[in-house]
């Protein structure tokens, strides 16, 4: 749980080095957040599109009532969730540029390739790179970033 709420705690840091598990953790707290909040939104949405699908008349009319309803409780879990992801925005984007610093690249990977994940075509390689270059090891001892966020009391005495 430490790993999950690490990157509320650096909140703005994009200073140093983050591990691995940190980055991968705090995407599985985002994941289990939104299923939690947001899921029973996005299911009672669905089942009421998919009521009736083969009748346009029926299936509109499926979707009015849902929305007429108010939607209950999953309407509140979606605001909750749009509060939640504004609060875990920032987090989100410090953690990656820091576990990009422990790969030894600069933050401004994390934009490039970000970028170009919104370009058709190309941007489905730039997203499969950033996958791989977030699966990969970080360096191992200190870099030009800091210490080794794994081993941090085995810096380099006699340098």
């Amino acid at each position: 749980m430490e790993w999950m709420i690490l990157p509320f705690k650096r909140y703005v840091d994009f200073e140093g080095r983050s591990r691995r598990m940190e980055f991968w953790m705090f995407q599985l707290l985002n994941i289990i957040v939104a299923l939690v909040l947001a899921g029973p939104f996005f299911f009672s949405f669905m089942s009421a599109s998919l009521a009736n699908a083969g009748d346009p008349v029926a299936q509109e009319a499926a979707m009015a009532a849902f929305f007429e309803s108010g939607m209950g409780l999953s309407a509140i879990g979606l605001v909750l969730y749009m509060i939640y992801a504004l609060a875990a925005f920032l987090p989100s984007i410090a953690v990656t540029v820091r576990w990009f610093h422990d790969r030894d690249m600069s933050g401004w990977w994390y934009l490039g390739l970000t970028l170009v994940g919104v370009i058709p075509i190309v941007g489905f390689v730039g997203s499969i790179a950033m996958l791989v270059i977030m699966v990969l090891p970080g360096t191992q001892g200190s870099n030009r970033f800091g210490p080794d966020p794994k081993d941090p009391y085995a810096e380099d005495v006699f340098v």
